[in-house]
């Protein structure tokens, strides 16, 4: 017998929620969202103190206020909150990632720990068929989950009709007489979703009746095949484990295979936008068989390159060029944001480590990028020594060198963070010094810096 939609959907929440959480329904004014809301507050009677919806206006419709006007009436019909913000989304080849994006950034500011979304089985099919299209391999064949973990910032996504049909949801809406809004670009079949729905799913169902049942199945299998993979890069990987670079030497000794998947896995865990196959085969090749002093860079797209240094693969945020010139007045306080050079910078106070604070008083600061021929000396028994020896010496990767802010009092170089300071400006026995910090934004060197 078949079961109704609310024991369907209850089924889900009790699965995944706890009856205490806190929902925020994502509500467009579609039948879906509509439907989805109506069955959480009439049938489930979920707690309304436990309960908003948040209406994302892309004005990208010129309905789009008429649609907001209605989720305003229906909220209030309901007594459920609801939230209503506007977004800028810019028009192109990507409209609908960019609307997509949007949205869920609106949804990671809405401060609940779930946020409730009404996919429905439909969706997954053509999602499925969508990502086909794509090239996709398991993780993306997997489509949309039931239950996403809480990532990056955003709360869980939860998908309670995922299960349903759509043509499920529509005979709830007529039974309960309920009132939607029709987004007329769901019509619009440049967008090879609505080609999908309008042209392909109708022809493929008649052939193969079930054929939207079978689809979300498979997404299901492809969804335990990708978790197996996951697991098979942990294992690979060993105590080479995925933080803040990813050691190269198992890589090394894998087959090509088991090499991408294990790249696949780095990427996804630092939020990269999975590159071509062409480009992460061109990554892996590079990161494998270059020499161990080649300036391994691959661009992946997003702002993002991926770069070798010596045994270790990096994700490394594209900086704007940097002028050798650079040069800025600080008076000391405080953390100084230094965007242009990939981090922060403060002076800490330490006994008998440092500059002296006598050597500040009075003084000019100011930082510059390193310009060549730089040197210091840092112990009253050495000797002088050259920055860009003692920056070997020090490990550190091009890319992190080329932004070190150096610090001059009244014109001399005192100091480099990490490195250390000129002995003229350091403080004599335990008196008090600061110690320049500096924490790049760049992963997997900030503890270096003290």
């Amino acid at each position: 017998m078949k079961q109704s939609l609310a024991v369907q959907v209850d089924a889900v929440l009790q699965r995944h929620v706890r009856r205490d959480s806190h929902l925020q329904i994502g509500l467009s004014g579609g039948i879906d969202s509509v439907v989805l809301l109506h069955l959480l507050v009439r049938q489930l009677c979920w707690p309304l103190t436990q309960l908003s919806a948040t209406h994302v206006n892309h004005q990208l419709s010129p309905h789009a206020a008429r649609w907001a006007a209605f989720c305003t009436r229906y909220c209030r019909r309901l007594g459920v909150p609801l939230r209503i913000e506007k977004v800028d989304v810019a028009r192109g080849n990507s409209t609908e990632a960019a609307a997509r994006a949007a949205r869920y950034g609106v949804f990671a500011s809405g401060g609940a720990e779930l946020v409730v979304l009404a996919h429905n089985r439909d969706d997954q099919a053509e999602t499925v068929l969508l990502q086909l299209l794509r090239g996709a391999g398991p993780r993306g064949l997997a489509a949309m989950p039931e239950l996403k973990a809480a990532t990056g910032g955003m709360p869980a996504v939860l998908r309670p009709l995922l299960n349903v049909s759509r043509a499920d949801i529509a005979a709830y809406a007529r039974t309960q007489r309920l009132r939607w809004v029709e987004d007329e670009s769901n019509r619009d079949r440049t967008y090879l979703r609505n080609f999908l729905r309008h042209d392909v799913m109708p022809v493929l169902l008649a052939k193969v009746p079930g054929a939207d049942i079978t689809l979300a199945r498979a997404a299901r299998h492809q969804a335990d095949a990708s978790a197996l993979l996951d697991v098979l890069a942990a294992q690979d990987l060993g105590d080479a484990a995925v933080t803040d670079c990813m050691q190269l030497a198992p890589l090394t000794a894998l087959t090509v295979q088991r090499g991408r998947n294990v790249l696949r896995y780095f990427l996804r865990c630092h939020g990269v936008a999975m590159p071509d196959a062409d480009h992460l085969d061109e990554l892996l090749r590079q990161a494998t068989t270059a020499r161990r002093d080649a300036r391994v860079c691959v661009d992946v797209g997003s702002g993002i390159e991926l770069r070798r240094f010596r045994d270790a693969l990096y994700v490394v945020s594209i900086l704007p060029s940097l002028e050798q010139s650079f040069e800025l007045a600080w008076d000391g306080r405080g953390i100084l944001q230094l965007p242009q050079l990939g981090g922060s910078l403060r002076l800490a106070r330490r006994k008998g480590a440092g500059i002296a604070v006598q050597a500040l008083r009075a003084a000019s600061l100011t930082l510059r990028v390193r310009r060549g021929s730089e040197s210091l000396r840092l112990n009253i028994n050495g000797r002088q020594r050259t920055v860009r020896n003692l920056l070997q010496e020090a490990a550190l990767p091009p890319w992190v060198r080329e932004r070190l802010p150096f610090l001059y009092i009244d014109g001399v170089l005192a100091a480099v963070p990490g490195l250390g300071v000129d002995v003229k400006f350091q403080p004599g026995g335990n008196t008090s010094g600061l110690l320049p910090v500096w924490t790049p934004d760049q992963v997997g060197f900030a503890g270096y810096f003290g």
